[in-house]
């Protein structure tokens, strides 16, 4: 196998008395595609700076083979000292790169050159610094968090790029489906030290289950070696004296050993404040439009959102999904058309962009509202310190100022703030966010047992996946489109993603349809008598399937009834599956008369 064009090797760095690597190693070869991966603060961008060359180490040994040119894309690029993105871009450049190259890939992402610097949005900030990243030509790319601030038509523009090019990726980011399309080997960062697999990203998990699996058995080996050793000093036959001083050396080693473990991290332990259960219908859209001048942001929507639904909204940056959000929650009047919201909502909007932070609170304070030692959580308080540590929060980092947090601490920081508030209807806007995968995990977990309903607003395909159960997708032009299912499913029902010039099918919506008037009424402008009478019974019926629905599942709770009567197990199963399918219908059905009569103003 050819020679590495860099490596690290036993590289040890210490911040402020802690020791943040002990012992890392990484080697890059020509053409390697790895993700770094590990928890926030594990060292990930910490060994990516000492490998592009931007950190010093404190011990340990950095090569790089002569001639060898690499390029390091920041978390959060900073554009200061230049005027223009293409003063920007060109101080990038070498020699022997094009600038004119540069620039039609930055205007390929929707940038004007000559835009200044200081007037940049976040995305905007970032495509830039990717251009600056990607035109130069280079032996090795260090990418870290690169699809933060990103849509999905440009994080899949970027797939697409890096999967072309022929230089070694080395890439940092959160977006599970990005690490798995492009990654052929894992970098894992462990307290302190360095993994390799070499494997990509979709094997990482079960590799990294495996390995703590066999550290926790080693571990147990361990102690129980020392507890042997402990007995025989204390009651073995003695021997010669000098044996027996080697076994007490011997244990004086295990114990050394066993003290100098360092055990993986808790997680973070989700819980909320629990609201009162809404009504049925969340929010009822028909045929709502808003325009800002000539642009249309939405165009003649209507759908429905029912209690428990897990509603995903997709688009471009600037496509409209905060005013959508804001129509949908009632904070923003349609042009036309009407916006219902359900009965007993309480809202809880969740913003990851951190604008509600005060960058010059404390984190204690920001726990607190700057009341004390206690945190509020609904009903219940605790103490601040216990509530820090639940989301993964050091006591030391108490008086510790907002804008010292690193992005995923921010992160954190905003869901443990939300969710000491009672909610039913959880609006979230990009949650995903700069959070380590672990804490995806729980909080994909966690919204899967929200008993609420939940409004999502997210570039990460893979989180979309495994949440929601319906995607509203951005066509352009201000027309939305609903989908069943996650990103994936949207994906395989139109044939495309968004922003392709392909031609897409037709989308199977939730939009209610309007029940077709009985024809035994000449007046079409009102309900007929058997829908009027319909609209009556229907609450009282979806009520008694509720109860029904509810003592069927007590009945199959009960320990051992499928061993006592298997026969009577499955009976009450499958008549369990036939009411929560009937319950469905009902309530289908009683919203669309629900939405007829407001219509007709009845």
């Amino acid at each position: 196998m050819a020679a590495p064009i860099l490596f690290l090797e036993n590289i040890f760095l210490t911040f402020g008395g802690t020791p943040l690597l002990e012992g890392a190693n990484m080697s890059v070869h020509a053409g390697d595609k790895i993700c770094l991966v590990g928890r926030n603060g594990s060292g990930k961008s910490t060994l990516m700076k000492i490998a592009a060359g931007i950190v010093e180490h404190d011990k340990g040994e950095r090569f790089v083979q002569p001639g060898t040119t690499f390029h390091y894309l920041p978390q959060e690029p900073d554009l200061a000292g230049h005027e223009t993105i293409e003063a920007y871009i060109e101080a990038g450049l070498g020699p022997q790169d094009n600038l004119h190259l540069a620039l039609a890939m930055a205007e390929e992402l929707g940038l004007d050159p000559e835009s200044k610097t200081k007037n940049l949005s976040g995305g905007e900030t970032r495509r830039a610094a990717l251009v600056r990243a990607l035109a130069p030509q280079h032996d090795i790319l260090f990418l870290d968090e690169p699809t933060n601030h990103l849509d999905l038509p440009v994080i899949e523009w970027l797939e697409n790029k890096l999967q072309q090019t022929q230089s070694a990726l080395v890439l940092i980011s959160h977006d599970r489906r990005f690490l798995e399309n492009l990654s052929r080997e894992t970098v894992w960062m462990d307290r302190g030290q360095s993994r390799r697999m070499n494997k990509g990203f979709s094997h990482f998990e079960d590799w990294r289950d495996e390995l703590l699996e066999q550290e926790e058995i080693d571990s147990h080996k361990l102690s129980r070696k020392i507890v042997r050793e402990e007995h025989w000093i204390t009651h073995g036959v003695s021997g010669r004296r000098k044996r027996n001083m080697r076994r007490v050396k011997e244990l004086a080693g295990l114990r050394q050993t066993k003290s100098s473990e360092r055990k993986v991290a808790g997680g973070v332990n989700i819980s909320m404040a629990e609201g009162e259960t809404s009504g049925k219908l969340v929010a009822k859209l028909f045929g709502i439009s808003k325009s800002y001048g000539e642009r249309k942001i939405v165009d003649d929507l209507s759908t429905i959102i029912s209690r428990g639904d897990r509603l995903g909204i997709v688009g471009p940056n600037g496509s409209g999904k905060t005013t959508l959000i804001k129509m949908i929650t009632g904070e923003l009047e349609p042009d036309s058309g009407k916006v219902k919201l359900g009965v007993n909502l309480e809202t809880l909007l969740i913003d990851q962009k951190r604008e509600m932070l005060d960058p010059n609170w404390t984190l204690k304070d920001a726990m607190t509202d700057g009341r004390g030692d206690t945190v509020v959580i609904g009903e219940e308080t605790k103490y601040v310190y216990s509530y820090m540590k639940d989301f993964l929060f050091l006591p030391e980092q108490a008086r510790t100022p907002i804008h010292a947090l690193s992005g995923g601490e921010r992160g954190r920081l905003m869901l443990a703030r939300g969710l000491r508030i009672p909610s039913n209807f959880l609006v979230l806007d990009e949650p995903t966010n700069d959070l380590d995968l672990e804490t995806l995990d729980l909080l994909q977990e966690f919204l899967a047992d929200y008993p609420g309903t939940v409004l999502l607003v997210s570039h990460d395909r893979d989180f979309i996946d495994r949440v929601c159960t319906s995607v509203l997708v951005s066509e352009g032009n201000g027309i939305w489109n609903e989908y069943a299912g996650g990103y994936s499913d949207m994906i395989a029902q139109r044939g495309d993603a968004p922003g392709s010039d392909v031609k897409k099918p037709k989308p199977k919506t939730k939009t209610p349809s309007k029940p077709k008037p009985d024809t035994s009424n000449n007046n079409d402008e009102k309900l007929s008598f058997k829908q009027q009478h319909a609209l009556k019974a229907l609450p009282k019926e979806i009520e008694r399937l509720e109860f029904e629905i509810s003592k069927l599942q007590q009945a199959l709770a009960k320990p051992g009834l499928y061993d006592e009567d298997p026969k009577k197990f499955n009976a009450w199963a499958a008549e369990l599956g036939k009411r929560e399918e009937l319950l469905g219908q009902k309530e289908t059905e009683w919203l669309e008369l629900e939405m007829l009569a407001e219509e007709l103003g009845e």
